[in-house]
C-alpha cells in the first residue's frame, strides 16, 4: 500500500537565493507531508544551506532527487503565493547565462521582496471591459501599422521597430501608439507588457492607456513605487487579474499571462541599463523573453540603436516607418548654422561663435507664433575655467579642483574671484601658474548663463529653465524662450514654435563609443517636441555641419545613419557585431582571471588597463588601483566566451579568492 504520510513528489527544487557562481544551480529538499499542500512551484520558502537559514523559491516539484542520501527538508514554507512562474524562471535562467551572472542576481531584479500586508489582503477579481469609445492611434497612419495591428488582433506573433517619426504632430504620439498596440493583444485575449525608460514617459503612457484600456485595465509595477504597490501590481499580474503591465525596467519580468506583446519605448535611454550585477539591459531581456514566450515585440523611438539596425538586417526585426516623403512633410525644418557661403558671408563668425546671428534671427521670427525651446547640454554658469591667455585649467590651489565662477558674476575681470568646485574655496587673486595671467574664461558655458543671455537680448522675453532637479511641467502655447538640459525639455501645449541646440561638439565629442548616437537621440527627442513643418515648426543647431549626426538630424535619417555607425562597428569590431566582456578589478585577480579562463579559439585580450580614479583625492597612496581586461570574440563564438567567463568566475569563487571583479556583457558604456 503506498505511504499516505509522504507527499506524491516529495523533492521540492529549490533555488537558493545565494549569488557565488560556482553555486549556481537548484538544491534539492525533502518537502514533508505538512508542507505538501503549500510547497507549490513558485512558493517562497526559507531552506537551511551550509549551516544558515537561506531564502529561495521552488523552482519544481520531482519524485526522486538527482543524487542519492537523506535530503534536508525545507525549514518553512515563507508564502505559498506562487510569485515565480515557470515563464519567468526561464527567462531568469536565460538572462543569468547571456550576461555571465548567477539566477540568484536576475532573480532579486525579477521578483519583488514580498510584502505580507499587500499578500494577505482579500483582492476582488474583476473582469474588466475594453472601452468603446477610443482613438485610433498614430499606428494607422504608418503605411504597414494598421497590418502589425490587426496581426496582433488575430493572434499571431509580428516583430517591428516603429520608427516615430519626431514631430509634435499625432502621427508622433509614441504613447498612443504603443498602447494601442496593448489594446490590439488584448482583444486577441492575451496579456501585454511596455516598458519605458523614466517617470516623465510613464506618465504619458499612463494616460493613453487609461484611453484605450480603462483605468483598471492595466498595471504599473516600478521599483520605486514603494513595497507595497510594487508587490501589489506584480500580484495583479501574476494572478491574472489584469492582461497588461506597464512600467521601468523592472516591468521586463512581469509575470503576465498568455504574453502576446512586450513594447520597449527609447531603448538608447542609458536608464535601461541595469546598474547591479549581472548589468542586463532591458532590450535584451525584452528579446529574449519574447523569443522563449513566443510573442509579438515592439521597439519604438525617434532615434535607431546599432542594436536595433544589427537585427534588423538580419531579418528578426520588420521596419515600421514612414515614407520619406511623409517625414520631411510631418517633422519640422531642421538646419545647421553657417552651413553655405550665403550664410557665412552674412555672418564671418558664425563658425566660431556660440550664439551666431542665425540664432537671434530665427528665435526672433518664431517668438510671436509660440514658446522656444533651447538646448543647453550642462546646468550651471561658467561650468569650467581655464587661463585666457594659455589655456590652462584653472586649478584650486587646495586641492587641485576645478574652479568655477559664481552666478552673476562677470565672465572677465581683471581681478576675477573664482571658487573651487569641490572644496568650495575662494581662490582670492587667482593666477595661472604657466603664464601668470589672472584673466579666466570658459570654454563651457551653462544652462545660468544661457538664460542669462538670452534674458539680455529678448528683455521683453519670459526666459525660464528646465533642469535636472527643478524640471518644469508643461509650457503654455504663448511666446516664452525654455532653457533646458538633455532629457529635462518640458512638453509644450500644442508644441514648440522652434527650437535651438546649442554646443552640439559638447555632446559629440564624448570619450564613449555610443557618444554620437547618443548625441543624435537627444537631438531628436527635442525636434519631436516641435510643431511639423506644415505648421511653421523649426529648429536650428550650432555645430559642424558636414558632421554625420548633425547631417542625419537634418535629413531626419535615423535608420541611414543607424546602418552607417553599425558599418563603422563592424570595421572596429564593437558591439554589436562582436561580443565584448569587460573584467574590471585588482591587477592580481585580473591576472588569475586570464589563466582560468578557456577562452574560444579567436578570443582577443586587451589589455589590462588602469582606470582613472572618478572622484576627488586622486593622490591618495591608498587607494587600490582597478584594472580592466577586455575580452572579444566573433559573434559566432559569444556564447562560448560569456560561459567561458562563467566558468573562471566559479572556480575563483569556490576557491574563494582575494579580490572581487566585475564583469560586463556588451556594457552600455565603453569609453
Amino acid at each position: 500500500m503506498p505511504d499516505l504520510s509522504r507527499p506524491e513528489l516529495p523533492v521540492a527544487r529549490v533555488a537558493v537565493d545565494i549569488p557565488l557562481s560556482h553555486l549556481d544551480r537548484p538544491f534539492d529538499y525533502a518537502v514533508t507531508a505538512e508542507q505538501d499542500a503549500d510547497a507549490v512551484p513558485g512558493a517562497r520558502v526559507r531552506v537551511r544551506f551550509a549551516g544558515r537559514l537561506r531564502d529561495g523559491f521552488i523552482l519544481d516539484r520531482a519524485a526522486t532527487a538527482d543524487h542519492e542520501g537523506v535530503l534536508t527538508p525545507l525549514s518553512k514554507i515563507v508564502s505559498s503565493e506562487p510569485v515565480l512562474t515557470p515563464e519567468i524562471a526561464r527567462l531568469i535562467r536565460k538572462v543569468a547565462d547571456h550576461y555571465a551572472g548567477t539566477f540568484a542576481d536576475v532573480m532579486r531584479l525579477a521578483v519583488p521582496p514580498r510584502h505580507a500586508a499587500t499578500e494577505l489582503a482579500e483582492g476582488v477579481r474583476t473582469h474588466h471591459e475594453l472601452p468603446a469609445d477610443h482613438p485610433a492611434g498614430p499606428l494607422i497612419d504608418y503605411p504597414t501599422g494598421t497590418d502589425f495591428l490587426a496581426a496582433l488582433r488575430a493572434g499571431r506573433q509580428p516583430r517591428a521597430v516603429w520608427q516615430v517619426t519626431p514631430s509634435a504632430a499625432p502621427s508622433g504620439e509614441w504613447a498612443l501608439g504603443v498602447a494601442t498596440a496593448a489594446r490590439a493583444c488584448a482583444e486577441s485575449g492575451r496579456g501585454a507588457v511596455i516598458i519605458v525608460p523614466d517617470q516623465e514617459d510613464l506618465d504619458r503612457l499612463s494616460a493613453a492607456c487609461a484611453q484605450l484600456l480603462g483605468a483598471t485595465g492595466f498595471a504599473v509595477l516600478v521599483a520605486e513605487a514603494g513595497p507595497a504597490a510594487r508587490y501589489r501590481a506584480f500580484l495583479a499580474a501574476s494572478r491574472g487579474d489584469v492582461r497588461v503591465v506597464i512600467g521601468n525596467r523592472a516591468a521586463a519580468y512581469a509575470p503576465v499571462h498568455d504574453l502576446g506583446l512586450i513594447a520597449l519605448w527609447d531603448d538608447g535611454d542609458d536608464l535601461l541599463a541595469e546598474q547591479r550585477a549581472p548589468y542586463p539591459h532591458t532590450r535584451d531581456v525584452v528579446a529574449l523573453r519574447a523569443h522563449d514566450a513566443q510573442a509579438a515585440v515592439l521597439f519604438a523611438s525617434y532615434a535607431r540603436t546599432a542594436e536595433l539596425q544589427a537585427w534588423l538586417e538580419r531579418g528578426w526585426l520588420r521596419e515600421l516607418a514612414d515614407d520619406r516623403t511623409v517625414v520631411r512633410h510631418t517633422a519640422p525644418r531642421v538646419k545647421v548654422t553657417a552651413d553655405s557661403d550665403f550664410a557665412l558671408s552674412r555672418d564671418p563668425a558664425a563658425r566660431a561663435a556660440r550664439l551666431p546671428h542665425e540664432v537671434f534671427e530665427m528665435v526672433r521670427a518664431t517668438l510671436p507664433q509660440g514658446p522656444v525651446l533651447v538646448q543647453v547640454p550642462r546646468a550651471g554658469y561658467l561650468v569650467s575655467l581655464v587661463c585666457q591667455e594659455c589655456r590652462e585649467p584653472a586649478r584650486c590651489g587646495f586641492c587641485g579642483g576645478p574652479t568655477r565662477i559664481p552666478a552673476g558674476a562677470p565672465q572677465r575681470s581683471a581681478t576675477v574671484q573664482v571658487s573651487c568646485s569641490w572644496c568650495g574655496r575662494p581662490q582670492t587673486n587667482w593666477e595661472c601658474p604657466i603664464c601668470s595671467s589672472r584673466r579666466v574664461r570658459s570654454p563651457i558655458v551653462g544652462a545660468d548663463r544661457t538664460a542669462e543671455e538670452l534674458g539680455r537680448a529678448f528683455p521683453q522675453t519670459s526666459v525660464r529653465q528646465s533642469i535636472g532637479g527643478k524640471r518644469l511641467a508643461t509650457v503654455a502655447d504663448t511666446s516664452g524662450i525654455v532653457v533646458a538640459t538633455p532629457g529635462a525639455e518640458p512638453v509644450a501645449v500644442g508644441g514648440y514654435a522652434g527650437a535651438v541646440l546649442l554646443d552640439t561638439p559638447l555632446l559629440l565629442l564624448r570619450q564613449d563609443l555610443r557618444a554620437t548616437e547618443e548625441a543624435l537621440r537627444r537631438w531628436l527627442n527635442v525636434v519631436a517636441l516641435v510643431r511639423s513643418g506644415a505648421d511653421g515648426g523649426s529648429v536650428i543647431a550650432v555645430g559642424e555641419s558636414s558632421g554625420r549626426a548633425l547631417q542625419a538630424l537634418v535629413r531626419i535619417d535615423p535608420g541611414g545613419f543607424a546602418a552607417r555607425e553599425l558599418a563603422d562597428r563592424v570595421a572596429a569590431r564593437f558591439p554589436p557585431a562582436v561580443t565584448l566582456i569587460t573584467v574590471e578589478g585588482r591587477a592580481e585577480s585580473l591576472s588569475e582571471f586570464a589563466s582560468l579562463i578557456r577562452a574560444p579559439a579567436h578570443t582577443e585580450f586587451l589589455g589590462p588597463t588602469e582606470l582613472p580614479v572618478q572622484q576627488p583625492g586622486v593622490g591618495d597612496a591608498s587607494a587600490t588601483a582597478v584594472q580592466r581586461l577586455t575580452l572579444r570574440a566573433p559573434l559566432a563564438e559569444g556564447v562560448q566566451l560569456v560561459g567561458a567567463a562563467k566558468e573562471a568566475a566559479a572556480v575563483r569563487s569556490a576557491r574563494k579568492s582575494d579580490g572581487p571583479l566585475r564583469i560586463r556583457v556588451n556594457p552600455i558604456g565603453l569609453s
